[in-house]
């Protein structure tokens, strides 16, 4: 939850026999140190050769077996028969790989070559119908090597890993008896690997009970304070949110939730009399990925995209379409990570609803991706998009107390409104700043999943 995730790879450099070991020495020991970064944890072996009784390969064999590794690196750095690369990377064919294929140099006006692509094309269809999953990267010479590429996998492949035991967190289920926010639990273990855990609204308000007021107090001065606040909140509701917020946090650390979504209308709202708007709001200033109405998938979205990107993985629901986009908000909060300026508070009413403290921040803008994940007769799609997300013109959701609050919300400015909106998945689409296009479609390719 908010920790930034070790990508931990391992390195396999290779190379002929007949060239030069120092050469094949030096290139892997370049390559490999050009992936150290503070977040990456390195295993190395090379230059495995094709020696005639294999020493090299069945030594790297021994050195990797049993490693902790989230991606192989298959670094070529001069041509190699492809049964000696493939002895070894076979042994660890249920792991993603990177097929990195160096280069040659220009010395005295000439070009040397190991002969790299001759080594990596002749593996590249192998390692295919082999079913490895890898990505093919390839230097050239005269350029700046791709490190960037190999270690933006290597991230993929770390949030492939850290997927595989996910764990999100669900108070109660199926909010307002929705359809598009419920899961199938064996397919989504079997396909990407998450698990979602339900549990009871009893339990929290039990826990909730048990709250010192000393914490309450301390969450009140250290962060409740640093809100800007439009109106006078009442202090009971205050209390009672930071008490919640304080006994759901108490689960997300036991069970080291990755993300977490509450029974939101349906549950805190008509049985609590308290919508959640706050303590969402503190749970997401802890670096969790928050969702409400129990929307499953939409919490798994957020996990992938935060373990992607490193980003909050912030939701947005739409409330109309236009020609050149849509009018993406949300009537509840929004996370300080995407808030330009401070995390700004209303006590506001909707409807029949108790008063809330709505949190009507203004939604930074910028380029981003809006993607969502979904399933169908058990095979899994992630419905994809590039946007510029730009501030909306004024506008309310009718309901609202008199003078209505400007929800958090942006026009996400589309290249074709009326593609995104006839594969439309839900309501809730998950965002990200930036273009992380290729770093959510490396991810599904990795899962079987596919992106539409």
């Amino acid at each position: 939850m908010g920790d930034k995730t070790l990508i931990k790879i391992g390195f396999a450099g290779f190379g002929e026999v007949n060239t030069p070991i120092e050469v094949l020495q030096n290139k892997c020991k370049k390559a490999c140190d050009s992936l150290k970064r503070e977040d990456v944890e390195i295993i190395s072996r090379f230059p495995i050769r094709d020696d005639y009784m294999e020493n090299d390969i069945n030594d790297a064999i021994s050195f990797f077996i049993g490693k902790d590794m989230d991606v192989l690196v298959v670094c070529v750095a001069g041509w190699i028969p492809s049964h000696a690369v493939i002895k070894v990377i076979d042994k660890f064919r249920h792991i993603p790989m990177v097929l990195w294929g160096l280069c040659g140099w220009y010395e005295e006006g000439r070009l040397v070559t190991t002969a790299d692509q001759a080594g990596t094309s002749a593996l590249r269809k192998a390692m295919t119908d082999m079913n490895i999953k890898f990505k093919y990267i390839y230097d050239v010479v005269g350029k700046p090597s791709k490190v960037d590429q190999v270690l933006n996998f290597c991230k993929v492949c770390s949030a492939y890993s850290a997927l595989r035991t996910a764990r999100i967190g669900q108070m109660g289920y199926r909010d307002m008896q929705l359809y598009g926010t419920m899961f199938d639990g064996v397919s989504l273990k079997r396909e990407i690997g998450a698990e979602i855990e339900c549990f009871e609204m009893l339990e929290v308000v039990q826990r909730a009970e048990k709250i010192d007021y000393d914490e309450i107090d301390r969450v009140a001065n250290t962060r409740v304070t640093k809100w800007e606040f439009l109106k006078l909140p009442d202090q009971k509701g205050v209390e009672d949110a930071i008490r919640y917020y304080l006994a759901i946090k108490q689960i997300c650390d036991e069970r080291k939730y990755d993300a977490i979504s509450l029974k939101d209308v349906d549950g805190m709202k008509k049985l609590l009399g308290f919508p959640p708007a706050p303590i969402f709001t503190l749970l997401a200033e802890d670096g969790i990925p928050t969702i409400p109405e129990n929307d499953c998938l939409g919490n798994v979205t957020q996990v992938i995209v935060n373990k992607l990107t490193g980003q909050i993985g912030a939701y947005l629901e739409f409330y109309e379409y236009f020609e050149d986009g849509v009018l993406a908000g949300v009537p509840d909060y929004v996370p300080s990570e995407v808030v330009d300026g401070k995390t700004t508070i209303l006590p506001a009413t909707f409807g029949e609803l108790t008063q809330s403290l709505l949190n009507v921040s203004k939604v930074k803008t910028g380029e981003l991706v809006m993607c969502r994940l979904t399933c169908t007769n058990g095979k899994y799609y992630m419905h994809m998009v590039n946007g510029e997300g730009v501030t909306p013109e004024s506008w309310e959701e009718c309901g609202w107390d008199k003078p209505a609050p400007q929800l958090p919300s942006l026009k996400v400015l589309l290249e074709d409104t009326e593609k995104f909106a006839q594969n439309v998945m839900g309501q809730h689409y998950i965002i990200s700043y930036g273009n992380n296009a290729q770093l959510i479609k490396d991810f599904c390719y990795l899962c079987g999943i596919e992106v539409i």
